[in-house]
């Protein structure tokens, strides 16, 4: 069993930054894929970025290449994901996920555990 924290999340204008972090506890963190997805009022939730444990390979969203960066400390049991240039339409509750089999299960939001999500608002 996994426990994932998000925290990180606020209210920057456009063009804004912030950096959202998920811990996790429980299972051995350093060996399980972790994800970000987000959730706008009256949308489908959708995929943002994953890692892979070993590697620490990154698969990103093409809507937020270049912007968003997603890393992690396996000794502190945490993931970041790292939001440059923000937009307005960025607003939503963002999401840390994790999977102990692939990124892949990740990556199309069958992760085995979720977090409860912390608010991003951009304000334009």
């Amino acid at each position: 069993q996994v426990q994932l924290v998000e925290s990180g999340g606020g209210s920057v204008q456009a063009g804004g930054s912030l950096r959202l972090s998920c811990v996790a506890s429980g299972r051995t963190f350093s060996t399980t894929f972790v994800g970000w997805f987000r959730q706008a009022p009256g949308k489908e939730r959708e995929f943002v970025a994953a890692i892979t444990w070993r590697w620490q390979a990154a698969d990103y969203a093409d809507s937020v290449k270049g912007r968003f960066t997603i890393s992690r400390d396996n000794a502190k049991n945490t993931c970041y994901l790292q939001l440059n240039s923000l937009k307005p339409e960025e607003t939503a509750v963002y999401y840390c996920a994790a999977s102990a089999e692939s990124i892949s299960k990740v990556r199309v939001g069958e992760a085995d555990y979720w977090g409860q999500g912390t608010q991003v608002t951009v304000s334009s």
